[in-house]
């Protein structure tokens, strides 16, 4: 039976185990690794991180997700949004509900601290599950547009803006 998974928030202390999470993750996927990790220590270094949680299991990390701060207008106003990316599983632990956890915990922190919007951009097939809509993204004009760039109301009452712009937090650029 597996250990028992316990969500929290990183510290300085799981770097480098947040580090082998992300690559190990990235390098079972399709894509293979594209600087994930490396986007995670910019935006650190730049004081963008809004919320960066682990999953921890057995004393061993064992899943990483990461929010982080973007400039959102909507109809006209600055609002508080987050992007969310990325988000590992090690390839062992696939599967088992972490990456759910990991996401649900960190929507719930964003909305605890009064944000109003998550962005994601990724598979059309999952998102949806926590709220994500590629309709309500297709409003804001953004360099990620398209079918995988998604977007959601952290308040499920909150009525959705008619348009904007979102932009990721620069290390996204740098990356490139």
């Amino acid at each position: 039976m597996p250990d028992t998974v316990v969500i929290r928030a990183a510290t300085a202390a799981d770097e480098e185990s947040i580090d082998q999470v992300i690559s190990a993750a990235f390098a079972a996927t399709e894509f293979g690794h594209q600087g994930e990790a490396d986007l995670v220590r910019m935006l650190k270094a730049d004081d963008d991180v809004m919320v960066s949680l682990v999953a921890e299991a057995g004393g061993a990390i064992t899943g990483h997700a990461l929010f982080s701060r973007m400039d959102v207008e909507a109809d006209g106003h600055a609002i508080a949004a987050a992007g969310l990316a990325p988000v590992s599983v090690a390839p062992e632990r696939n599967g088992q509900g972490i990456g759910d956890a990991l996401i649900r915990a960190g929507l719930a922190a964003l909305r605890g601290e009064g944000v109003m919007m998550s962005f994601v951009l990724g598979h059309e097939g999952y998102y949806p599950r926590f709220g994500y809509s590629p309709e309500l993204a297709a409003r804001f004009a953004s360099p990620f547009a398209g079918p995988h760039f998604m977007a959601m109301m952290l308040d499920s009452n909150a009525p959705w803006p008619l348009g904007g712009r979102a932009d990721y937090a620069p290390a996204f650029a740098r990356l490139g």
